[in-house]
């Protein structure tokens, strides 16, 4: 497998990088997670606008979503080669809803589900494409999912917004590489079901037994490196931080 990060930052895009969005690609399968703030346009420094035969979207907050209604616009309104077909979405419950308020003026009530084949995410083991793909619910205040991706004997996890839970464990165990959100400073945020900081994001890759751990979700308002340097106090495998147009072959 290979994955690109597209956009790596949590809460608001930084200088250096859109929100959350993952390419994950296998056997010419192209699987996006997640398409928050700016995604969009990163997204085609590294394929073309209409190559996409997935999403998953973790949860509905804006900096996992919202740039799906710039995509819409793309998909919807696509006089050359004429209007695309619908592309299977994975969202929790009341996405198409809450992705045509956000939009505000679709040309009708079901013209964002005319270009998303929308599909309600639940806890559970399915195929799609090449991949075999675990989701499971997390801790967050808004109904959320990590996922795991499976193709060729190999493995990766992403977190989405999570808190530590046994679910998050569930997912990424033995994993190749393990993408998990850091968007809290160990000793400075401790807010339940919310958020993980860099110890608690390498606590989890360590009792994982994870192959790789690369934090992402990490806020401009937030000390990246110190939360890599606390994720290794805890964890000795190898570790990074993810960075807009970094690619790993898994």
């Amino acid at each position: 497998m290979k994955l690109t990060v597209v956009g790596c930052s949590g809460s608001f895009p930084s200088a250096d990088s859109a929100c959350s969005s993952y390419l994950v690609e296998a056997d010419g399968f192209r699987l996006l997670l997640d398409m928050g703030n700016g995604a969009l346009g990163e997204l085609q420094r590294h394929i073309g606008l209409y190559d996409l035969d997935a999403i998953f979207l973790s949860h509905l907050h804006a900096d996992h979503c919202i740039d799906m209604c710039g995509y819409f616009v793309a998909r919807y309104y696509r006089h050359e080669g004429g209007r695309c077909d619908a592309i299977p979405v994975f969202a929790p419950e009341g996405a198409e809803q809450r992705l045509t308020t956000a939009y505000a003026d679709t040309p009708s009530p079901t013209a964002m589900g005319e270009v998303f084949d929308f599909h309600t995410l639940k806890s559970g083991s399915f195929e799609l494409g090449p991949f075999s793909v675990r989701t499971e619910k997390v801790c967050h205040p808004v109904e959320a999912y990590g996922i795991r991706v499976e193709h060729g004997g190999r493995s990766l996890a992403y977190s989405g917004d999570t808190g530590t839970c046994e679910a998050l464990h569930e997912l990424a165990e033995g994993v190749d590489l393990f993408l998990c959100e850091a968007s809290f400073t160990h000793g400075k945020e401790d807010v339940p079901d919310l958020h993980l900081n860099g110890r608690e994001a390498g606590a989890q890759a360590a009792r994982a037994g994870v192959g790789r751990l690369v934090l992402t979700h990490i806020p401009p308002w937030t000390d990246a490196e110190r939360n890599l340097a606390d994720a290794r106090e805890v964890y000795a495998g190898p570790s990074e931080l993810a960075r807009s147009g970094a690619v790993y072959e898994v």
